[in-house]
């Protein structure tokens, strides 16, 4: 099991959360990147095992391209 540095929702505070995974979603296409949402949706429901606990959208773009990329960090659901 990793720990993870995050910034939580109280009050900008750090603190550390348990993960045992990271999926990680990219699209640079336009159709792709409008459909990203569908796939991790899709991914969601068929991991049901997987508890999300952390998010991380990340924008890149250079002259020609515009890369969107999502990262989920989850643990297995029940496990502290």
């Amino acid at each position: 099991m990793a720990r993870m540095q995050a910034s939580t929702q109280d009050e900008g505070r750090i603190g550390m959360i348990d993960v045992t995974g990271v999926k990680v979603f990219s699209a640079t296409k336009a159709k792709e990147r409008e459909l990203l949402g569908e796939l991790i949706t899709d991914w969601i429901r068929s991991h049901p095992e997987h508890e999300i606990v952390d998010k991380i959208v990340t924008q890149s773009s250079d002259s020609e391209f515009h890369c969107l990329t999502i990262t989920l960090f989850y643990k297995h659901a029940g496990k502290a």
